[in-house]
């Protein structure tokens, strides 16, 4: 993000202000979301929510990912029913309410889920904007740098987990916070306050039923709301004052999580009667190594060296280089803990406070690198004491050209090229499928997936009781066995019996990047159409320099819809 210079200086350029850059960049967050956005950042995106609700509020025909299947609950539905379960009945209600015969279409779809997230995520920038002022920053610098990041474009505008556990973890510091900063008298015991305890309980509760890893963002802002303050002198009597305090509303929260977990679940037909609980769940299968190890494996410095600069750039090297000189300053190990505890009228804005936001953002940080699966979106909900940190030593103003080439880039990249084609491929497809043509002439339509990631199956908009389209995912199939099952569906008995005992047509389509597109020429397979998507960057099969710098680029940054037909000298 650009912050704009001080107006006024003689030979600077002036330049409009954080409030009107911040304007500006939430009208780019909503309207980059309407667009939509193309980029395809993780499976997870729409397999966690937006998939499972199409099938159970649309009846649509999807993939049921394993963490939602009965036998092994791993994810609480609540927070999919609340953002695409949502969407998706509001736009049920405006179709069978007569009010548009065409709600439900593969845009609203996809776009209906990420807008209402997308409103969400302003919850963020209300935070930023009243702990600010707590934390010794300039509010506005704060928030043009939180709009203006692509982690906040990108990321906190898609159907993400970790978007929820961001946007809890920012109620979580703005409540502690704010809470802290207003305690000036000897009587005044954040622990008597009823509301704020709620709230507290309750948020802990549900971001560690959203993702138990919550328990690692609110670790140091639960330590930093029992311990500062003048009059809540660190004791062990006085911490389970604290934590019974929280109980009411934390066990409230749990019970009902537990029954909506419970209910979706089971049903009388499945014959289970257990208590389902998915945290205990999830905790049981991410501590066995061998299926980390399944989902991929990394380095324990990954997050620190790689993921931090990936996600937030300078301000990630430059909250490191603040780190250590603290350390130099407070080489004891337990330094930090006495600095949360000393109480002022100015704690909040001293080098103590500045401490507090570096562990509100590397304890976390070194708590996630203990796990060996390693994940840039992890880290989302760190940019909140991120860009406090930055805006309060007024680096983001040093680095501000840095800061806009990496959110530009960061924007470009994950938001429209990376696996960029599989989302207008899928829309196309819908259309396709749903033509006069098609409708007309019963056609059954093989659509094979090759070497891209998972393409959700509910942008397709086809109804379970549909058997006319088939999605079949090959993943990352090597060439002779894509070739076989492409040359067993086009030329095999199944397809030929369809044409001719069921008067319908029999169409194959193979959905392939540009980069692999060779391996269809070299199977023994006969192309009618072909149809390229741009753009489309794979970086499993990344394209070669020498193709990017021929006139071959395009094909080599699309995603290629190739139109089989039937080989009559294989028959």
């Amino acid at each position: 993000v650009v912050l704009p210079s001080n107006p006024g200086r003689s030979g600077e350029t002036v330049m409009a202000s954080p409030k009107t850059f911040w304007r500006v960049l939430c009208m780019l967050r909503v309207g980059w979301c309407l667009l939509p956005q193309t980029g395809y950042l993780h499976p997870d995106e729409f397999f966690q929510s937006p998939e499972v609700m199409a099938g159970s509020i649309l009846d649509l025909k999807v993939y049921h990912p394993w963490e939602f299947l009965p036998k092994s609950p791993c994810r609480t539905v609540v927070f999919p029913l609340i953002t695409s379960g949502a969407a998706f009945w509001a736009i049920k209600a405006l179709q069978h309410l007569g009010l548009s015969t065409s709600c439900i279409t593969s845009y609203t779809l996809l776009v209906s889920p990420r807008l209402l997230l997308t409103i969400f995520s302003f919850i963020l920038d209300y935070s930023v904007y009243q702990l600010a002022p707590l934390w010794g920053a300039d509010p506005w610098n704060s928030l043009a740098l939180l709009a203006g990041s692509y982690v906040t474009l990108v990321f906190y505008t898609r159907t993400f987990a970790n978007t929820v556990e961001g946007l809890l973890f920012a109620l979580l510091l703005l409540l502690v916070s704010s809470k802290a900063a207003s305690e000036t008298s000897a009587s005044a015991c954040r622990w008597q306050n009823p509301l704020n305890h709620k709230l507290i309980g309750m948020i802990i509760v549900a971001g560690f039923f959203n993702r138990p890893t919550f328990l690692a963002f609110a670790l140091v802002p639960l330590l930093h709301w029992v311990c500062a303050g003048a009059t809540c002198q660190q004791s062990v009597r006085r911490t389970i004052q604290h934590v019974l305090c929280l109980a009411p509303s934390a066990a409230f929260t749990a019970v009902f999580f537990i029954a909506a977990d419970t209910w979706y679940f089971t049903s009388p037909l499945s014959g289970l009667s257990l208590v389902v609980v998915t945290p205990l769940n999830f905790l049981t299968y991410n501590l066995n190594p061998d299926n980390l190890a399944q989902h991929g494996t990394h380095p324990h410095l990954t997050h620190f060296a790689v993921n931090g600069v990936l996600l937030f750039g300078i301000l990630h090297v430059e909250a490191v280089s603040n780190g250590i000189k603290l350390l130099k300053v407070h080489i004891s190990q337990f330094m930090w803990l006495k600095a949360l505890k000393r109480s002022s009228h100015s704690a909040i804005t001293c080098p103590e406070g500045r401490l507090a936001l570096l562990a509100f953002y590397f304890i976390p940080l070194a708590l996630l690198s203990l796990f060996s699966h390693q994940e840039p979106r992890f880290l989302i909900p760190l940019i909140l004491p991120l860009v406090l940190l930055a805006t309060q030593h007024r680096q983001a103003q040093q680095w501000k050209s840095i800061n806009l080439v990496f959110n530009l880039c960061g924007a470009l990249f994950f938001g429209c090229f990376h696996q960029g084609g599989i989302v207008p491929c899928l829309f196309h497809l819908e259309q396709l499928t749903h033509s006069p043509e098609s409708l007309s002439h019963r056609t059954h339509y093989t659509l094979l997936f090759a070497r891209t990631y998972m393409p959700p199956r509910f942008l397709l908009n086809v109804n379970k009781s549909n058997t006319l389209v088939e999605l079949v995912d090959m993943a990352g199939a090597e060439k002779s066995f894509l070739c076989q099952i492409l040359g067993s569906i086009v030329n095999g008995p199944a397809c030929l019996n369809r044409e001719l005992g069921k008067e319908m047509t029999c169409q194959v389509l193979v959905i392939i990047p540009g980069t692999v597109r060779t391996i269809i020429e070299q199977c023994p397979l006969l192309v009618k159409k072909e149809t390229v998507i741009f753009p489309h960057l794979t970086m499993e099969d990344p394209p070669q320099m020498s193709f990017l710098l021929s006139e071959k680029w395009r094909s080599q940054l699309g995603l290629h819809i190739l139109y089989l037909e039937r080989n009559q000298k294989s028959i």
